[in-house]
């Protein structure tokens, strides 16, 4: 089971106990694939696999305590092993093992303020993930123009940057490239300039941007919005 580096505190800590973890999944699925793949017995019950702040991975049972120590991998990943192309199951693997080991760094960073939880996703954002080692893909920035003529359903949720509207602008780093690519880009409601600290969120019908606050659109609400039309374009449509 997952075993707890003596509860690191300090974002240099967190980060240093996921990239020991992050390390071990790796070498599970990459140099030590075939002694993964043997472990990973489909007629065994539920396993696990776990990354260990020694830079060691093991195949295990799940935690016996309710709730666990530590949030708990996917479970019963050998069942699939022997329905699916290899290739395919060892990247659904690391799929879920990037997803466990950002579970783990937040748990330990629970107590973190909003800055030192901003660095650590940026530390984190800066490593490839498992999935990309394992796949062998490049890790890409999309960064789609504030013009762009084109929104499809699944990019009509999104914040001015591009990213989608669940995560808040995380990486620290790029507050002053965001201010450069965006900073002429005005509210629709107010005409104030864009500011990389403030939500904003774009109209899929006349494609302007607006500050959530000036349109009374929280981060919150606007997960809930599968197209977002503007006040202007919604008076628009009422007319017609």
């Amino acid at each position: 089971m997952a075993s707890i580096s003596s509860s690191p505190r300090t974002v240099e800590d967190i980060f240093k106990d996921y990239s020991a973890r992050r390390s071990a999944l790796v070498r599970a699925l990459t140099n030590d694939v075939d002694d993964f793949y043997a472990q990973c017995d489909p007629e065994k019950e539920n396993l696990c696999l776990y990354g260990h702040p020694n830079e060691s991975w093991e195949v295990a049972l799940p935690a016996e305590e309710v709730p666990p120590e530590l949030p708990e991998p996917a479970l019963g990943i050998n069942f699939a092993r022997d329905g699916m192309n290899r290739k395919d199951w060892l990247s659904l693997v690391a799929v879920h093992g990037d997803c466990w080991l950002l579970s783990v760094a937040f748990y330990f960073g629970a107590r973190l303020n909003r800055n030192d939880r901003k660095r650590l996703f940026s530390m984190v954002n800066d490593l490839p993930t498992v999935f990309e080692v394992v796949t062998g893909r490049k890790p890409v920035k999309d960064k789609p123009p504030v013009e762009s003529g084109s929104k499809s359903r699944n990019n009509s949720k999104r914040s001015i940057d591009g990213q989608p509207k669940s995560i808040s602008k995380l990486i620290e780093e790029n507050y002053e490239e965001e201010e450069d690519e965006h900073g002429d880009t005005l509210c629709g409601s107010c005409g104030g300039s864009y500011n990389s600290d403030e939500f904003w969120i774009g109209c899929d019908i006349c494609e302007r941007w607006y500050h959530g606050k000036c349109v009374k659109i929280t981060p919150a609400k606007a997960e809930t919005i599968k197209q977002y039309k503007c006040p202007s374009c919604t008076t628009k449509k009422g007319r017609q």
